[in-house]
């Protein structure tokens, strides 16, 4: 594949020019261009990507992505309500499952954000997705990122989000983290500008399918 003139924004053999990120893995490839950066507003979905990003910590994401399938089945595709009544045993169970991450630590978290989830769902206005949205004023944040060197690790949203995640219960969500799960469900669009994704998602936010 050959670059653009922007040596961050690559030209794929179908013609379309995308983030440098993905590289050539077909996985990560459709990942970038059906997934990433498309708004998100589910509240179960949002917290299976919440929940799959603290997993991440530590790990590159192409890691957590082969894996997702995995995930799903030993978390029951993500129900909150089931995962929170998760007992000790099954948590032992999942820590001997190589599909998965195995950490402790992660597993136990997941059940603690997952009852934390239901109380925000139960207790928040519109539920978890109105409380996650409620940090952009409920719209994505248009990013103009050319390079790689535009990216940011945080911002002020990702921390105000993780101190509010933290206080609600919530585990392994520090702003990097919460930072990355922004981008990935929408909540900000770092599209490279010049990726054919970009102008996509920003359509997308105005209520048209991305």
């Amino acid at each position: 594949m050959a670059s653009t003139a922007q040596s961050d924004l690559i030209k794929h053999p179908d013609g379309k020019v995308r983030c440098f990120w993905p590289g050539d893995d077909p996985l990560y490839l459709a990942y970038h261009d059906v997934e990433w950066g498309v708004p998100e507003y589910d509240s179960r979905a949002l917290f299976e990507k919440l929940i799959l990003d603290g997993f991440q910590a530590g790990l590159a994401w192409i890691t957590i992505l082969r894996k997702r399938e995995n995930f799903r089945r030993a978390f029951a595709e993500f129900a909150p309500a089931k995962i929170a009544r998760f007992t000790p045993s099954k948590v032992e169970s999942l820590m001997q499952d190589a599909g998965i991450v195995r950490n402790r630590a992660k597993i136990e978290s997941t059940i603690k954000s997952a009852q934390a989830w239901l109380k925000i769902e139960a207790e928040y206005p519109g539920g978890f997705s109105a409380f996650i949205w409620s940090f952009v004023g409920g719209k994505p944040i248009q990013g103009s990122v050319h390079t790689r060197n535009d990216f940011v690790a945080e911002s002020a949203e990702s921390r105000a989000l993780s101190k509010a995640l933290k206080q609600a219960g919530f585990n392994f969500c520090g702003p990097t983290i919460v930072y990355a799960f922004m981008q990935a469900v929408g909540m900000v669009n770092d599209h490279l500008v010049g990726c054919h994704r970009h102008s996509a998602c920003t359509t997308s936010a105005t209520g048209s399918n991305c």
